[in-house]
């Protein structure tokens, strides 16, 4: 029954979001980012809500989440470690960080570690190319980094 209760409240803030945005040209991306700001990710149940208002297919929703990066299908975690993995950085030793990182906190790419406390994903150029490899910890910036600095800051935001 609490089952049926949530997906019911699921239903009703995303009909709220949905009459929010549709006014809007182009209303899919806030709509979307609206959701997201709102759950944590963007629910699969959400997605045929949408399809219907917007008169869209699902699969032109699936093609606009999963090719913008930061539209998670999961919630993430408490803390979210994002790694530059562009040329820049890679040519500057981005891998070795990206190692290292993921090492620590025994997950992969998109994956969050069992406690809930952090998230791991890739991102495709952060702006500090001059500064690689480089890293966003909860949305702030870290450049230059190595193994031991990632190391230390997966291992505080972990804390």
């Amino acid at each position: 029954m609490a089952e049926n209760s949530a997906a019911s409240a699921l239903a009703q803030r995303v009909s709220e979001i949905i009459v929010e945005h549709e006014g809007l040209e182009g209303p899919l991306l806030p709509i979307l980012h609206a959701i997201q700001a709102e759950f944590g990710h963007v629910p699969d149940a959400a997605l045929p809500q949408i399809a219907r208002a917007l008169n869209i297919s699902r699969a032109d929703i699936h093609g606009v989440t999963s090719f913008y990066h930061d539209f998670r299908e999961h919630a993430a975690g408490r803390h979210v470690v994002k790694i530059c993995r562009a040329e820049a950085c890679q040519a500057s030793g981005g891998n070795a960080v990206a190692e290292a990182a993921l090492s620590r906190l025994g997950v992969t790419w998109h994956e969050t570690t069992p406690d809930g406390a952090v998230t791991v994903e890739p991102v495709y150029c952060l702006g500090l190319c001059a500064c690689g490899p480089a890293a966003m910890v909860d949305g702030k910036l870290h450049g230059r980094l190595d193994a031991d600095r990632i190391e230390t800051l997966v291992g505080e935001a972990r804390a």
